[in-house]
């Protein structure tokens, strides 16, 4: 672990990561010789002069070439140098996606000056190649494919939207706070008893009944999912821009309380709490616009494009666009309204019973020695006790980020091989980091305990599969 000298440590200032460039290109545009920037499709920070563009794509190029030798069917992930890391993705045929990360800095100074110090190590790998597919699922979420949009309007109506759309997604790029949930990128899941969750479903169903363009549900209490009928993959880009965004940005004029001028703007109908967070904003106003975003699923076998329809009383709902793709209209909201607005509001309380049940039960116990990770590849689901997730796109961790690092590593380590392992690391003066991998599933533990041997670290580890998991099965 790094540890500055004492005299020193008041002059060091730590430079976070930054991102340095973002670009998508793809060689078969440009084969020929003086047409080489026709192959770039979209170039941040565009202010870049043409001719350093047409270098550094030329390079990727020339990088992944040179890598194929050796692997044709996996070429390169990523290029480490002193200053900075690149990432490549080919999330399509021929279409490249490169990031370009620079290292953290440790800022000196010397007789006066400054002197920067890279840290070469410190990023890793798993987690921002993760941060760029997941960079490729949000933008094909929202726009389809890139073959597609190439189809439909040329290589010009690609370059448009890939404009539009990155040129407001790559702000929202924390790379500083990127860590190991970023490689699963999972679904916080909220527990219910079964008489509960039958009561949604059948809410679900009578729905969907009565309001037959409705093509899939989602249902979510406080940021976690309870019930969805998309798939798996759809879902997962899905949740994380419905926590991640569109909540958070609601979610102020919320709390600024019912009677503050914020709220103004949101009348609603006082018998229930429901309102649409996509879509009309008055439904008491004829004139109201009624424009839904769109969004694109499962794009690999029947390429469907629905209008995402957001209704808050607890719930999300995509909805299918008619076949002419015209967005319901404000009397089909008004419908929703008065068939789902009510009966949120009875479900909510049931479910806000079971959350403080959930909550006297666990809040039993004083705050524990040990915060952990957990997530389940086969269903996604993720559980994390050592994150905040307060603000829109950060997820704060509350452990040092060397601990972080250590986790991010362990993960590598589980990813290399099939089998079933443990692995058990001492970190700081106190801390024991306890990673387990078992059928599918993977749980990160640590340990903030003094003068603890393995033996008890890994008592310690069962105690809380006792309690926490006690209905998963981690072999021993």
């Amino acid at each position: 672990l790094r540890m500055a000298a004492a005299g020193a440590a008041g002059q060091e200032k730590q430079l976070a990561p930054t991102l340095l460039s973002f670009f998508i290109y793809n060689p078969k545009l440009g084969p020929k010789e003086g047409e080489e920037e026709k192959k770039i499709l979209f170039y941040h920070p565009n202010e870049v002069e043409k001719n350093e563009k047409i270098r550094n794509v030329g390079l990727c190029e020339a990088i992944v070439q040179f890598t194929r030798t050796f692997s044709p069917t996996k070429p390169a992930k990523s290029l480490h140098t002193q200053k900075n890391r690149q990432f490549f993705h080919e999330p399509e045929e021929n279409f490249w996606m490169v990031m370009v990360v620079r290292n953290p800095i440790i800022e000196k100074h010397k007789d006066g000056k400054p002197v920067y110090e890279y840290q070469e190590e410190e990023l890793l790998d798993k987690v921002y190649s993760s941060v760029l597919q997941q960079c490729y699922s949000m933008y094909k979420l929202f726009n389809g494919t890139f073959l597609k949009a190439m189809e439909d309007g040329g290589v010009k109506g690609l370059k448009e939207r890939l404009e539009k759309f990155f040129h407001r997604y790559l702000q929202t790029l924390h790379l500083q706070s990127c860590d190991l949930l970023d490689v699963f990128c999972g679904i916080s899941f909220f527990p219910l008893d079964k008489m509960t969750y039958l009561k949604i479903q059948s809410f679900i169903n009578r729905m969907e009944e009565s309001l037959n363009i409705v093509k899939y549900t989602a249902f979510l209490y406080n940021d976690q999912l309870i019930w969805s009928g998309l798939e798996q993959d759809d879902m997962r880009i899905l949740y994380k821009y419905l926590t991640t965004s569109l909540f958070p940005r609601h979610m102020e004029p919320e709390l600024a309380g019912r009677d503050s001028p914020i709220r103004a703007e949101m009348p609603g109908n006082l018998q229930h709490y429901g309102r649409f967070l996509t879509g009309p904003l008055n439904l008491n106003d004829p004139e109201t616009k009624c424009r839904f975003p769109k969004i694109f699923v499962n794009t690999d076998d029947t390429y469907e494009e629905l209008h995402l329809i957001v209704y808050k009383g607890v719930s999300s709902l995509p909805l299918p666009p008619d076949p002419a793709s015209i967005p319901p209209t404000l009397e089909f909201c008004r419908k929703l309204d008065s068939i789902v607005g009510p009966q949120l509001t009875v479900l909510a309380s049931d479910i806000c019973e079971q959350y403080n049940i959930n909550k006297r039960i666990s809040g039993a116990e004083k705050e524990p020695q040990f915060k952990f990770i957990y997530f389940n590849h086969m269903n996604l689901a993720e559980k994390s006790t050592i994150h905040m997730r307060k603000t829109p796109s950060v997820s704060l961790a509350s452990v040092h980020p060397d601990l972080m690092k250590i986790l991010g590593d362990i993960n590598s380590d589980f990813s290399r091989v099939d089998e079933d392992e443990e692995i058990i690391v001492k970190a700081m003066s106190d801390y024991w980091v306890v990673g387990k991998k078992s059928d599918q599933r993977e749980l990160y533990v640590i340990l903030n305990q003094k003068n603890v041997n393995l033996i008890e670290v890994n008592e310690e580890v069962k105690k809380l599969c006792a309690t926490q998991f006690n209905n998963i099965f981690f072999l021993d």
